[in-house]
C-alpha cells in the first residue's frame, strides 16, 4: 500500500519526515488551500491511501473540512490541542498517532538511548 499524507506547512512536512520512511509521499496545503491547490494535490496523491494530519486549531480544522471533501475517504490523523501544530509536536506523540492509525510499517523509530538499556 503506498500512503500520502496531508499537512499544512512546510516545517510539519519536515517534523513528520523524520518519523516516517521515505516511501511516504507528505505533500502540503501551504495554508488555506484553493480550489486549485487541491485539485494539485488530488493529482499528486492519485491512488495512494490519503491521510490528513491537520493542526488542532482553528485554521487546521477548516483546512481538513475543505480536505475531507476533496478526499472523502482519508484518514483522520490529530495532533493534541495545546502543541503548537504538527511541527511542536513531540516526537513521541506523532509516533503514537500514526500507530493508532495503523501506519507502524512506515514509521521510523528512534534508537533506544544507551543510557538507558
Amino acid at each position: 500500500m503506498s500512503i500520502t499524507i496531508i499537512v499544512e506547512g512546510k516545517n510539519d512536512k519536515s517534523r513528520l519526515k523524520r518519523v516516517v520512511d521515505e516511501s511516504v509521499q507528505i505533500l502540503c496545503t501551504f495554508g488555506t488551500p484553493s480550489s486549485q491547490t487541491l485539485d494539485e494535490l488530488r493529482k499528486k496523491a492519485g491512488d495512494k491511501q490519503v491521510y490528513l494530519f491537520t493542526d488542532n486549531d482553528a485554521s487546521g480544522k477548516k483546512i481538513r473540512f475543505l480536505l475531507r471533501d476533496t478526499f472523502p475517504d482519508s484518514e483522520q490523523i490529530y495532533t493534541r490541542k495545546g502543541y503548537a501544530g504538527v511541527e511542536g509536536t513531540p516526537e513521541d506523540y506523532l509516533i503514537q498517532q500514526l500507530e493508532k492509525a495503523g501506519l507502524e510499517e512506515y514509521i521510523i523509530y528512534p534508537s533506544p538511548d544507551p543510557a538507558f538499556e
